[in-house]
């Protein structure tokens, strides 16, 4: 008989599945037994991660900013496992150049994939935690959920209104009294994932940030969340630091992050302008680290 898993039983279902911290994720929790409900854009990088999960993992290819993809999600969960005890939102694009270069068109789409899928993410988990009384809620954030970042000024706009959702969630469900459903967020500083490759980008240069954090110390906070769930997690002693600092000097935080942040893109070599994966997925960028961190060095 197999030995018992530290998260047998365990229902997550994970929006943003197939690369970056989504992937790292999904790989931690199926070592540990859980069962798996995972969605993305990419069908064959899915397919690929259920088969090397096991039969415990299910596969639904989705657009977090369609409802009726979403809906589909939580479908599937539910008529696999009959309940969801983990609902995380990790799927978003990033969108980064000077604000009046950025086409219209990606503006709405980082709104649509950022704010809105959240929502409706975090919309149908409530619903269903709610009638179970119990249940875990894990809206990804960003160091942008605390601090201003020129040129990353309509990505930072969104995990603002992620931040704002998810304070708002934790109050209704302290007022309604559900002591077993937790709101949490995780603020992760830039890590080395597929998203800077996968990002909107009319810079003109390379996207990048310099220093970069290890996608698994993301992947370990997520995971923690699980049995000491908490409202705000900042991971990383830059994302904490950056925010004790803009707690006590806000203005020039913000001052010294917009030139350091200056500096950084236009040191960072030149590239065409692109819409990433916004409106469509790539190829490229399958894993969970990206190699940026080694591929910087060499530059």
């Amino acid at each position: 008989m197999a030995d018992k898993k530290a998260r047998d039983g365990l229902t997550v279902v994970i929006a943003g599945a197939s690369s970056g911290l989504g992937k790292g994720t999904v790989r931690r929790l199926a070592s540990e037994g859980a069962n798996l409900v995972l969605g993305a854009r990419r069908a064959q990088l899915l397919e690929e991660l259920v088969e090397e999960c096991g039969p415990n993992a299910a596969a639904v290819q989705m657009d977090i900013g369609k409802e009726e993809d979403v809906k589909k999600l939580f479908d599937t969960a539910m008529e696999k496992f009959g309940r969801i005890d983990v609902w995380i939102n990790m799927a978003g694009v990033g969108l980064i150049g000077p604000y009046t270069e950025l086409p219209t068109k990606d503006l709405q789409q980082i709104v649509q994939t950022n704010i809105l899928g959240t929502m409706y993410g975090s919309h149908y988990a409530l619903r269903q935690f709610k009638k179970q009384k119990s249940g875990t809620l894990i809206n990804l954030g960003s160091v942008a959920s605390k601090i201003a970042f020129p040129y990353y000024t309509a990505y930072t706009a969104t995990k603002y209104a992620v931040a704002g959702l998810s304070a708002g969630l934790y109050q209704e469900m302290e007022l309604e009294n559900f002591e077993d459903i937790h709101i949490c967020m995780v603020h992760p500083w830039a890590t080395d994932t597929p998203w800077f490759d996968h990002a909107g980008n009319y810079s003109g240069h390379e996207a990048q940030m310099k220093p970069m954090d290890d996608a698994e110390n993301v992947v370990d906070a997520i995971v923690e969340l699980l049995d000491n769930p908490q409202e705000s997690v900042e991971v990383g002693v830059k994302t904490k630091g950056s925010s004790i600092s803009s707690n006590l000097m806000p203005g020039l935080t913000e001052t010294l992050n917009a030139k350091y942040l200056n500096k950084v893109i236009q040191d960072a070599p030149p590239a065409p302008p692109s819409s990433g994966s916004l409106h469509e997925p790539m190829e490229s960028g399958t894993g969970v680290s990206a190699g940026l961190r080694e591929r910087m060095k060499k530059e």
